[in-house]
Formats: C-alpha cells, sequence, structure tokens
C-alpha cells in the first residue's frame, strides 16, 4: 500500500524539512542549493501521494510560488549584506580620517590644557538668555561665563582658566553645565565636549571613536570637527 505523505505534506511542514535540512548544512549554502533540495522534497512528496487524494495543480503551483519567494528573499538578504559590509568599510575609512582632529560630541566635560579650554553647546531654540557654570572635580563652582543672546544651533565657546576672582586654574579636568531661557522659558541645550580623535573601532555597534578620555564615542554624536 502507498504510504499517504499527501496530508501531512502541506507548504507549511515541507518548509519546515527545508529549514531543517538547510540548517544543517550551514548558512553558506547559495539559492541553487535550496531550490534542489525544494525540488528534491516536492518530487519525493508526488511520488508518495496519496492516489485517492492526489495533490492538484493549484497546491504545486502555490508551493513553487512559495519557493520563488524564499529564493528573492534570500537574494535580497545577500545584496543588503553587502551593501551592509560596503558602508561599514566606507565609515572607517571616514572615520580614520578623523585621527588626529578635534571635534565636539555629546558630553559635559572640559578639560583646561596650557590656560585654555574649549567647549560647545547644541541650543535648541533661539535664547536670550546663555550661561555656562563651570565646576572643579569637586563640585565646586570655578566660573560663570555669560554668553548672551544666541540663535538656535550650536554655539561655541571658550574659557581662559581663569575663575570668578581673576585667578588662573591648573590645567585638568572640570565639568560644565549650560542654563538656557528665552523670556523666562527654559530652552534645550545641551552641551558639547571638545576632545580630540585617538583611534577608530570597528564592532558590532558600528564605527565608534575614542575621543579625549571618552570611548565608544558613534559617529553620529559628533557634532563638529575643528
Amino acid at each position: 500500500m502507498v504510504s499517504n505523505v499527501q496530508n501531512s505534506g502541506s507548504a507549511a511542514e515541507l518548509f519546515a524539512s527545508l529549514n531543517a535540512a538547510g540548517s544543517s548544512v550551514g548558512k553558506t549554502d547559495s539559492a541553487t542549493a535550496t531550490q534542489d533540495r525544494f525540488l528534491k522534497l516536492l518530487v519525493t512528496q508526488m511520488k508518495n501521494q496519496d492516489p485517492l487524494n492526489p495533490m492538484d495543480n493549484a497546491q504545486v503551483t502555490s508551493q513553487m510560488a512559495q519557493l520563488s519567494t524564499v529564493s528573492g528573499i534570500d537574494k535580497l538578504n545577500t545584496t543588503l549584506q553587502a551593501l551592509s559590509d560596503s558602508m561599514a568599510a566606507n565609515q572607517s575609512l571616514q572615520a580614520a580620517s578623523m585621527i588626529g582632529h578635534g571635534v565636539l560630541t555629546a558630553g559635559s566635560g572640559i578639560d583646561l590644557s596650557n590656560g585654555k579650554g574649549f567647549g560647545g553647546i547644541d541650543l535648541a531654540g533661539t535664547a536670550d538668555k546663555l550661561n555656562v557654570a563651570i565646576y572643579d572635580q569637586a563640585g565646586a563652582l570655578v566660573r560663570n561665563i555669560n554668553l548672551g543672546a544666541q540663535p538656535a544651533g550650536l554655539v561655541n565657546w571658550q574659557w581662559d582658566g581663569r575663575d570668578n576672582n581673576g585667578v588662573q586654574r591648573g590645567d585638568g579636568s572640570y565639568k560644565f553645565v549650560v542654563e538656557a531661557a528665552q523670556s523666562g522659558q527654559k530652552v534645550e541645550a545641551p552641551g558639547l565636549q571638545f576632545g580630540m580623535v585617538n583611534s577608530v573601532t570597528q564592532g558590532k555597534q558600528g564605527v565608534t571613536l575614542s575621543v579625549g578620555g571618552l570611548d565608544g564615542v558613534a559617529l553620529s554624536q559628533v557634532r563638529q570637527i575643528v
């Protein structure tokens, strides 16, 4: 008696068998190999179908259409992966050219070197009041810098290393806080930290930079290259 494979040989189960076979071979299988396995399974299914309940043309056509869809998706994934690899390589090359250059990236630190420190502000809107407060590592206020009215956008600022009493402070790391307002209403103004790009790393999360004392800085976080 001919075994009945038809009842359990739906498209879903056929593709489940196909996927199981594919997982044992590995991700390096080509689309051609996938098609060959599918056709072998389909032919086996047709040979062992129930004579009293054979597959009709619609079933065969449906399964062939599903094979075409799977093959198309496989080719699309291969193309997208190639584009992704190419973009990653281009990003690495572009980021490498930034080594040795100063950049402004998200942060609230400022390094005083040779009596000079630099920082930035990403001002979300126009402000009629913009103030930068600089603190030492102990949290004590060192200097207030009034930048006055500023338009929306990137605002660069510089510190001469002197405190509010005019005394020159020693080189080192400090922190700053930005306050911005327009007609008494607070304006969003994230601080930007200045640093030199020391190295570039290509990882699972994409290209990242080592900027001054900051590691893992994404390219998207760089607001300005000096």
